[in-house]
C-alpha cells in the first residue's frame, strides 16, 4: 500500500499560536485559568489543556474576579470583551490574526455607517464572533441565499454595504457570493478574508483525492474546516473516511494495493497524524495475490454485451489488439473503432493505453473475442443525452444535414432533430446556412427505443438572452456606454440591442445633422456605440443616444464664425415668419422674413426653397441660448426703402438644433438712426 501525507495537513499558524498561548498562560497562571469555550476544535488538545489545569466555561459571567480567561482562536464579540474587562479578569486573546483582521474591517464598516454581510455558517463560533462587532449584520450560507434576499429586498441592495467571509469558507462559494453581490448591490465593499492556509489545504486535498484510491481525513467532529475537507475529498474520491483518533482507523477498510492519501484539518495535532500514518504502516501491508487467484482471473469467462477494460498491445491497418487480462485475445476491427473512415487508428489510440470496450462476440474454441469501442461510445452518448434531457443542461453539436421541417445535429454520434421553429432563425432564412456550424442546444425529448431525440436551439438562445437582459438591468445607469446592434428602424428612430435588451435611439439623437429618416445614418445589423439617456425599469424602456458630445457643433460653429461674417448656408425648413438654414451640421440659423430680400416678402417660399444654398451675413449670435440670426438682405444693395415689418415679440430668432420654438424680439418702426440700425 502506498500512503501519501498532505504537506498542508495539521495545525495552521493561527491554531498553533492559540495552543501555545494557552499553554503559556497555564504555565504562568497566578489564579484560576479558564477557556471561554474550546480554544480549538480538537478534543485531544482540549483534554491536554485540561490536564494542565484549565477549566472550560461557556459564558463570560462564569469567570471569577482575578482569574485568567483564554479566548478561543475563533474570537469573541465586543460584548464578551466588555463583560470580561468589567469583571477585572486577565484576558489571553488567542484569536487567530486572520479573524482579528475581519473584526477590524467590521468595526470600520460600522463606523462608516455600512451594513455588514458575512458569508459563512450562521451558527459557527467564528461567524458569531464577527457578528458581535457590528449591528444587525446579514449572514448568508451561500450565494443563492444572498441572491434571494437582495432580489426580494432591492432597497437593501442600494444601501452602503461591506462583505467579508468566514476564514474557512471554500473559494468557490465565496466567488459565487461575490459575483452575485456585484450584480445586485450598487454600493458595496468586498474583502476576501478566506485564510490562505485554508485555500492551500483544500486545494492539495482535492488534488490528492483525484490521484488516490482512498482518502483519510483526520480532525474533530466540530471542526468546520475538517468537515469541508471531507466534503471536497468525498466529491472526488468515494472511498473517503473521516476519523478523529487513530483508534477509529480499525473500522476503515481499504483494498489491497490501494493508494491512500492522508490529510487533516487545521486543528489536528501533528502527533495524531503521525500515529495514524504509523498504524497504517504496521497493519495494512500489501498482500500479494496467490497463484490460484491469478489463475482464476486468467480463466475468467467473458459474455457478449459485457463492458470490459483492457490495454492496447498492437495496432494494424485493419484492427487494434487488446489484452483483457484473460485467456482470450481481444481485437477491435477498424470499423468498430470509429464511424469516421478518414481517421487512422493511431490517431485515436496508442499502444499501452487503457481502453474500455464492448464485447461483441466470444470464441472460446479459438480463444479470441471481438470488441467494439464505437458501440460502447454510442451507449455512453445515449446515457449522456438522457442525462442532459433530465437535467436541462446545454449540449454542443454540429449541424450535419437539413431535412423536411428542420435540421439534424450530431452530438457524440447521436442524431438530434431540431424543428425549424426551434432553430432560432428568422422564418425566411434558409436552414442550409447552418450546415457544418457548431450550435448549442437543449434536449427536449428522448425516445431511446425509437432512437428519436429532439432538441431546441432557440431555448438556449432565449435563456441566454434573458440572462444577459437581467445583467443589463442590474448594471444599467444613465451615461453608461454600450456596443449594440441595430435591430430595426421606424420613422421616429432606431431600436438597438445592447446585449439582451432593446433600447431606442430617437431620430434626433442619431446625428447632429438634420435627417428625415434613421436610414440616412444606420441600417439593421450595423454595430454602433450608444449611451443611456434614460431608462424605466418598471416599463422596461431604455432611451439611447448616439451623437458624439465631444464633437459639439455649437463649439465648432463659434470657433469658425463671428457676427458680421458671410457664410454659405443651406435652407432646411420654411416657416411663416422666415427660413431656417444650416450653417454647419447641427447648427441652424434663422433668416427672418424681413431679412430674406430688400423688398417686402409675403411668404418665404417666394424667395427661397428647401435645399437652396444661399449666402448670408451673420447679424447676431446669442451665446446663452445658442441662437443665430442671419440676413440675405444685409448683403444686397437696397433699391428702394423697405418698411420694417411688424412681427410678434415671441417669434423665432435662431436655432442651434433646428427644433427651437423660441421667438425673436419685434422690429420697431422708428425714424432716424435708431430705425436705420
Amino acid at each position: 500500500m502506498r500512503v501519501t501525507v498532505a504537506k498542508t495537513a495539521g495545525f495552521c499558524y493561527g491554531v498553533k499560536r492559540a495552543v501555545e498561548l494557552a499553554e503559556e498562560a497555564l504555565r504562568t497562571k497566578t489564579g484560576p485559568c479558564a477557556m471561554l469555550g474550546p480554544v480549538i476544535h480538537n478534543n485531544t488538545v482540549i483534554d491536554h489543556l485540561k490536564s494542565l489545569g484549565a477549566m472550560v466555561i461557556q459564558h463570560p459571567e462564569e469567570a471569577g474576579e482575578g482569574s485568567v480567561v483564554i479566548l478561543r482562536s475563533h474570537g469573541e464579540g465586543k460584548a464578551v470583551h466588555d463583560i470580561l474587562e468589567k469583571r477585572g479578569v486577565r484576558i489571553v486573546d488567542a484569536t487567530c490574526p486572520n479573524v482579528s483582521r475581519i473584526h477590524k474591517l467590521v468595526r470600520q464598516a460600522q463606523e462608516e455607517g455600512r451594513r455588514v454581510i458575512i458569508v459563512g455558517a450562521p451558527g459557527h463560533p467564528e461567524v458569531q464572533a464577527i457578528a458581535g462587532w457590528c449591528v444587525e449584520p446579514l449572514i448568508f450560507q451561500d450565494g443563492e441565499a444572498l441572491w434571494e434576499y437582495f432580489s426580494q429586498c432591492p432597497e437593501e441592495a442600494q444601501k452602503p454595504l461591506t462583505m467579508v467571509s468566514q476564514t474557512t469558507s471554500t473559494q468557490s462559494a465565496w466567488n459565487f457570493c461575490s459575483e452575485n453581490a456585484k450584480k445586485l448591490c450598487t454600493n458595496i465593499k468586498i474583502f476576501d478574508t478566506i485564510c490562505n492556509a485554508t485555500c492551500a489545504r483544500q486545494s492539495e486535498a482535492q488534488q490528492l483525492a483525484a490521484q488516490n484510491d482512498a482518502v483519510i481525513v483526520i480532525g474533530g467532529r466540530d471542526s468546520a474546516n475538517t468537515k469541508r475537507l471531507y466534503e471536497l475529498c468525498l466529491a472526488l474520491c468515494p472511498n473517503t473516511v473521516w476519523i478523529e483518533t487513530p483508534e477509529e482507523l480499525d473500522a476503515a477498510g481499504f483494498p489491497n494495493g490501494a493508494r491512500v492519501a492522508i490529510t487533516a484539518g487545521a486543528s489536528t495535532p501533528t502527533a495524531i497524524i503521525k500515529e495514524v500514518r504509523g498504524k497504517m504502516s504496521e497493519e495494512m501491508m500489501e498482500i500479494e495475490e496467490s497463484f490460484a487467484e491469478l489463475l482464476e482471473k486468467s480463466i475468467k469467462t467473458l459474455h457478449t454485451g459485457e463492458k470490459v477494460v483492457g490495454v492496447v498491445t498492437g495496432i494494424t491497418p485493419t484492427e487494434v489488439q487488446v489484452d483483457l487480462g484473460t485467456k482470450h485475445a481481444g481485437y477491435i476491427p477498424l470499423d468498430e473503432l470509429t464511424d469516421d473512415p478518414t481517421v487512422k487508428a493511431e490517431d485515436l489510440v496508442k499502444v499501452g493505453q487503457e481502453i474500455e470496450v464492448f464485447v461483441v462476440r466470444v470464441n472460446d474454441a479459438e480463444g479470441w473475442v471481438s470488441l467494439s469501442k464505437k458501440r460502447l461510445d454510442s451507449v455512453k452518448s445515449w446515457d449522456d443525452i438522457e442525462a442532459a434531457c433530465e437535467d436541462h443542461t446545454v449540449v454542443e453539436g454540429v449541424v450535419t444535414e437539413e431535412n423536411k421541417g428542420g435540421i439534424v445535429v450530431s452530438i457524440k454520434g447521436v442524431r438530434v432533430f431540431i424543428p425549424a421553429s426551434q432553430t432560432g432563425t428568422p422564418r425566411d432564412t434558409p436552414l442550409t446556412d447552418m450546415l457544418k456550424q457548431k450550435v448549442r442546444l437543449r434536449i427536449t425529448e428522448v425516445n431511446r427505443a425509437r432512437r428519436r431525440v429532439v432538441g431546441s436551439i432557440r431555448a438556449v438562445a432565449a435563456a441566454e438572452r434573458a440572462e444577459k437582459a437581467a445583467a443589463v438591468w442590474n448594471d444599467i445607469e444613465v451615461g453608461k456606454h454600450y456596443k449594440g446592434v441595430v435591430k430595426s428602424l421606424t420613422s421616429y428612430g432606431a431600436f438597438v440591442d445592447i446585449g439582451g435588451v432593446d433600447g431606442m435611439v430617437h431620430v434626433s439623437e442619431l446625428s447632429w445633422s438634420r435627417i428625415k429618416h434613421p436610414s440616412e445614418v444606420v441600417n439593421p445589423g450595423d454595430e454602433v456605440d450608444v449611451y443611456v439617456l434614460s431608462f424605466d425599469g418598471e416599463k422596461k424602456k431604455i432611451s439611447l443616444g448616439m451623437k458624439d458630445h465631444s464633437q459639439d457643433p455649437w463649439t465648432q460653429f463659434v470657433e469658425k464664425y463671428h457676427v458680421g461674417d458671410v457664410a454659405k448656408v443651406r435652407v432646411v425648413k420654411l416657416m411663416t415668419f422666415g427660413a431656417f438654414a444650416e450653417i454647419v451640421p447641427g447648427v441652424d440659423g434663422l433668416i427672418h422674413i424681413s431679412q430674406l430680400a430688400d423688398r417686402r416678402v409675403e411668404k418665404p417660399a417666394d424667395v427661397v426653397n428647401e435645399g437652396d444654398e444661399v449666402e448670408v451675413k451673420i447679424t447676431d449670435i446669442d451665446m446663452d441660448k445658442k441662437k443665430v440670426s442671419l440676413s440675405i438682405r444685409a448683403l444686397l444693395e437696397p433699391t428702394e426703402p423697405v418698411e420694417a415689418e411688424e412681427i410678434g415679440e415671441d417669434e423665432v430668432v435662431a436655432s442651434a438644433d433646428g427644433e427651437s420654438t423660441e421667438v425673436a424680439p419685434a422690429f420697431a418702426e422708428e425714424e432716424g438712426p435708431a430705425a436705420e440700425e
